[in-house]
């Protein structure tokens, strides 16, 4: 018998991935999708037809407790990913960090519990690590909240751990460092790179240049994903998907300058620095766990990733606003 799965913040970038990926391994799969007046599925509507005819689609919330409580009925498994992620956004909004990161993932973990649900995976990120302390940065690093986003993911992850230790919910910590791919929002660095310079801009704003990011190409994210929820000595853990490499954003945006249009300079664009104390200068990552656990690594190298990644925003530029600085 299939696993029947559902999955939060389906409509978003890794969420609808995540969501094809989960139908193409035999799954039964209910998705949810923000709630909103225009009926719009996100990301779920660019999946191919003969997918999204798989999934049932659920408009909701995961700040409404009995709304999630519903949602997670019958299920076997869940994945979590539904969040605020951007950044900037929470210098401005905390609060809203705190109700839909924090509060949404207490209420997903409490409707685990009681709808018996047999798996959960909360969706970390590597940001709750901050600069690293040391590299690769292990699951063993130290946490440090250089923003109000990242703090409120230390404190959904710690939330997952207590129901775990305290409920034995059978719990698992997904942390993906930087990842990257075809549907992803130009507030991420890699498509605002590629959406100005597709745009026919000749200068290309960008914020800090020396931090370090490790990059995942989504189809491998997803992958991880899927490999820890099947993988029974997964639960309790908390584990890196990373690729072992990193790259400066100032080597990046040279990289896909490269291959769109070598005549582009780079501009510091004020607006686009974070807070000094706030910048997180390298994040490099040991996914040595997840390996030794599930056998996973990763099948994109950074230049294959980001050729699919320029060719599909080509495609989408209807869905980007390269002359604004997306926050």
């Amino acid at each position: 018998m299939s696993k029947y799965a559902v999955i939060t913040g389906a409509d978003g970038f890794i969420g609808s991935h995540l969501t094809e990926k989960l139908v193409r391994s035999g799954r039964k799969v209910r998705a949810l999708a923000i709630y909103n007046s225009f009926g719009s599925y996100g990301w779920l509507e660019d999946l191919p037809k003969e997918i999204r005819d798989e999934v049932e689609i659920v408009l909701g919330d995961v700040r409404d407790p009995n709304g999630m409580r519903e949602f997670t009925k019958g299920a076997d498994e869940i994945f979590h990913l539904a969040a605020l992620i951007a950044i900037p956004f929470s210098y401005r909004s905390p609060d809203s960090y705190v109700d839909t990161n924090i509060k949404g993932t207490l209420n997903m973990l409490q409707a685990a519990r009681d709808n018996g649900v047999g798996r959960i995976l909360v969706t970390s990120t590597s940001e709750v690590y901050g600069t690293a302390q040391y590299v690769p940065i292990d699951e063993k690093h130290p946490y440090q909240g250089q923003s109000p986003y990242s703090a409120t993911k230390i404190g959904a992850d710690r939330l997952a751990e207590s129901y775990w230790r305290s409920f034995s919910l059978p719990v698992s910590i997904v942390r993906p460092f930087n990842t990257y791919g075809p549907r992803q929002s130009a507030r991420a660095v890699i498509p605002t790179i590629i959406t100005q310079l597709l745009s026919g801009m000749k200068t290309i704003k960008l914020g800090a240049l020396d931090p370090t990011r490790d990059f995942n190409f989504v189809k491998d994210t997803a992958a991880g994903f899927i490999a820890i929820a099947d993988c029974p000595d997964a639960v309790g853990q908390e584990i890196n998907i990373a690729t072992g490499q990193d790259i400066s954003i100032g080597d990046l945006a040279k990289k896909i300058i490269a291959k769109i249009e070598p005549s582009a300079q780079i501009v510091c664009d004020q607006q686009r620095l974070r807070p000094e104390k706030s910048e997180v200068e390298r994040l490099l990552g040991d996914s040595t766990k997840l390996r030794n656990l599930t056998g996973w690594k990763p099948e994109y190298d950074l230049d294959r990733g980001l050729d699919e990644t320029i060719a599909w925003i080509k495609d989408h530029m209807s869905s980007y606003k390269p002359d604004i600085y997306n926050v």
